[in-house]
């Protein structure tokens, strides 16, 4: 059967943002031809997530002295019509953060994974005052990862170095003072034996999700079940980062220490599917295309993002199943994301404490003027 040209979830992300009130706020620097742009973050960059609603804006998560101690801060930029990302918020923490994901239910919703264990829920809008909205604080170590239900639109997990994960609902009430010891979270996920590194909910099934642990082990999960569902031990060393095929709700890619990236069918998981080869260093981050089936993207610690098509590696052929690499980062690539809105548009952050946005046909490096925000070297952001 002929596969559409973009994934089911993205055709309808297109179209919300083509009609609609999401259209009428869509920010003016929105332009037709994608270009490079690039920003100089304060501290180190960790994650990147564009928007679910907003195809020029992003979110860009960082921490102080590269998350070993010291604050953070949550940027959210803008693509400027001169081909600059612009900041239009930042908010500030006192312990570094990891990651970030935008609400499915609020175009100005964000959430924040925080060094001291706590979930942290921004409003763009707000005032300064108002946020955070919300902070979780229920993890007993750093949280690093984040990641918002697509389908169900209510919910989202948060993945531990705990050795847990937690689901939460905005809609869940707040311990009160009648209520103290009311938890915030809907449900704990406790059965990885080290550092959740990441928990990733299905594009196509509202109760599944997916979890990559320093465990070594892929599990997979159904939220209506006690247990998980499915383990698969997938590399002989710690899983940094996995994500589902947006084409094929039976394949997930993983990644981790061994450099590689492995393709893997949970109706079939004795052996992966593919075995990616083409770092020197660990995988930090994976993200499957939400445009093309075949093609997954990398950052790694070689400080390189790398386009890989693994249906290539998957056939056995002596071809390179490399299709791009950059090598625009100059201290580890941590942070990745394909935009589900604009086909082939890609963005990254690092140690390097710059983050870019360019289109996978042309180079990070051959942008506009370069973004600042506050702190050395920069003014304050744009009035909103």
């Amino acid at each position: 059967r002929k596969r559409p040209q973009i994934s089911p979830r993205c055709a309808a992300r297109s179209a919300s943002a083509d009609a609609g009130p999401a259209a009428a706020r869509e920010p003016s620097g929105v332009t037709s031809a994608a270009r490079a742009m690039r920003f100089k973050t304060q501290f180190n960059g960790y994650s990147l997530a564009f928007s679910p609603f907003f195809e020029g804006r992003l979110a860009v998560t960082t921490s102080q002295n590269f998350g070993i101690i010291g604050n953070g801060q949550q940027y959210v930029l803008e693509m400027a019509p001169n081909g600059a990302l612009v900041e239009v918020a930042r908010f500030e923490t006192a312990d570094g953060l990891y990651d970030c994901c935008w609400s499915e239910a609020n175009e100005n919703v964000l959430v924040s994974a925080s060094g001291d264990g706590s979930v942290k829920v921004w409003d763009v809008n707000a005032p300064p005052m108002a946020n955070p909205l919300r902070s979780f604080e229920e993890h007993t170590h750093e949280v690093y990862a984040v990641h918002w239900n697509q389908v169900r639109r209510d919910v989202f997990l948060s993945a531990s170095w705990d050795d847990t994960v937690k689901l939460w609902s905005l809609d869940q009430a707040p311990p009160s003072a009648t209520k103290p010891n009311k938890p915030g979270s809907l449900r704990t996920f406790a059965e990885h034996a080290y550092c959740v590194y990441a928990a990733v909910w299905s594009p196509q099934h509202a109760d599944v999700f997916a979890t990559a642990s320093g465990d070594c082990t892929l599990k997979i999960w159904d939220v209506r079940h006690p247990h998980s569902t499915l383990t698969i031990p997938a590399h002989e060393y710690e899983i940094l980062t996995c994500d589902w095929n947006k084409y094929n709700d039976c394949v997930i890619a993983t990644g981790g220490v061994d450099k590689t990236v492995k393709m893997w069918d949970v109706r079939n998981p004795s052996r992966p599917l593919a075995t990616v080869r083409g770092h020197q260093y660990a995988v930090r981050r994976v993200k499957c295309s939400p445009h093309a089936e075949n093609i997954v993207y990398t950052a790694s610690y070689d400080m390189t993002i790398g386009m890989f098509d693994w249906k290539v590696a998957a056939s056995g052929a002596a071809t390179d199943p490399a299709v791009r690499r950059w090598g625009h980062h100059t201290e580890f690539a941590v942070g990745l994301d394909c935009s589900c809105l604009r086909e082939g548009l890609l963005g990254s952050c690092g140690w390097d404490e710059m983050a870019y946005v360019w289109p996978a046909s042309g180079e990070p490096m051959a942008g506009g003027p370069m973004g600042m925000g506050p702190g050395p070297g920069g003014g304050p952001p744009p009035p909103r």
